[in-house]
């Protein structure tokens, strides 16, 4: 029920090769599934979970099984003989999450490890083209090439800011619908690669690099901490 991989990546010169990060899912290093509960005071520190068995700070996808939702965010450890619930969550993630004061919510909490791959385009490879899963990537749809949003004399290049990518199409219209509930308005690709289908979320364009970070700011504030600009 989640994102089976977040991935990263710029546009490079025809022809020359470009690594590309993704985030993948790796349950072999941390992963439970136990109901969580978030105590209903404000927490320092952004998105987190803590659990009494993780051995140290990492990065993690915390699902809420409850209702479709997920947000990236970091695991600590917490103290085996503290009441309560054994997955604890900060405000943020309660917020991004859904979850109500003292609400006892099943969770997934899964590790995250980021991985570089190395991508050569052809030449016929659009420069939107995004290589999230191992190899070159074949839009569903034919997509046209990306023109730049101009303000006066400015451009961006990258006036879009992508939210995630998703290998369960539920997940994607959920995190649309967290979106949309946001105020912001999401463009969901209907993508493929090797033989795998996938779904990119994003939002934009932006018109501007104030407009842009003010986009940013808010698709943060909804708890997409890794959101990062794209040209499409």
């Amino acid at each position: 029920m989640g994102p089976g991989a977040f991935g990263n990546s710029g546009a490079a010169p025809i022809g020359a090769t470009r690594l590309i990060e993704r985030d993948v899912e790796a349950p072999e290093v941390f992963e439970v599934t136990e109901e969580g509960l978030w105590d209903g005071r404000a927490s320092l520190g952004g998105v987190w979970v803590a659990h009494p068995t993780a051995t140290g700070p990492e990065r993690v996808i915390i699902r809420n099984e409850e209702n479709g939702r997920f947000v990236i965010g970091a695991l600590f450890r917490r103290d085996r003989d503290a009441p309560g619930a054994s997955l604890m969550v900060s405000s943020d993630a309660a917020a991004a999450l859904g979850i109500g004061a003292a609400d006892p919510t099943r969770l997934q909490v899964t590790a995250l490890r980021r991985e570089e791959t190395a991508d050569r385009p052809g030449p016929t490879t659009a420069a939107v083209a995004v290589a999230t899963i191992s190899g070159p990537v074949a839009p569903a749809q034919p997509v046209a090439p990306v023109a730049a949003v101009t303000t006066g004399s400015a451009a961006l290049a990258r006036p879009f800011v992508q939210i995630g990518i998703f290998s369960v199409q539920e997940n994607a219209n959920s995190t649309m619908q967290v979106l949309r509930n946001g105020g912001l308005v999401p463009t969901l690709y209907d993508q493929e690669s090797n033989g795998r289908r996938f779904w990119r979320v994003v939002v934009g364009p932006a018109q501007s690099i104030a407009d842009r970070d003010a986009m940013i700011g808010s698709v943060r504030r909804l708890g997409f901490q890794d959101a990062y600009v794209v040209a499409r």
